[in-house]
């Protein structure tokens, strides 16, 4: 299976998992979907993650966070920036999203973060996804 946007990849296979209620999704390994996997455990819209080895790429199993009444915590995930247009971003330049009760996932120097560290650490990069 020949696969062009592996970030794009995960995020619709989250995305579809959080519309099924499924407690569990299972995706592609790369060092940027661990990071965007960390960016959303660290911000508490996932409850976990797990790389898991099988022998050749590896895959992620990213156990989903759900609401007291069974409500969805993840209501929106857009990619961004894509293979046909990537998206930059300075530090000066991040939106807040919804006014601050989302995030902005960015791929900077310093490794994949929020846009609320990129702001501590005055860092900007390509613009990943947003989430709400």
């Amino acid at each position: 299976m020949s696969l062009n946007d592996p970030i794009s990849d995960m995020l619709t296979r989250i995305r579809n998992a959080v519309r099924n209620r499924s407690k569990h999704v299972v995706c592609m390994n790369s060092k940027v979907c661990r990071g965007i996997a960390q960016t959303l455990l660290d911000e508490g819209y996932i409850a976990g993650y797990e790389v898991i080895d099988d022998g050749r790429q590896g895959r992620i199993n990213v156990t989903l966070k759900y609401g007291p009444r069974g409500e969805a915590v993840l209501h929106r995930l857009d990619r961004e920036s894509k293979p046909g247009r990537r998206v930059y971003r300075g530090v000066h330049e991040l939106d807040r999203v919804r006014q601050g009760l989302g995030i902005s996932i960015l791929s900077t120097s310093s490794g994949v973060m929020s846009d609320r560290k990129c702001r501590e650490l005055k860092v900007g990069g390509e613009l990943l996804c947003t989430v709400v």
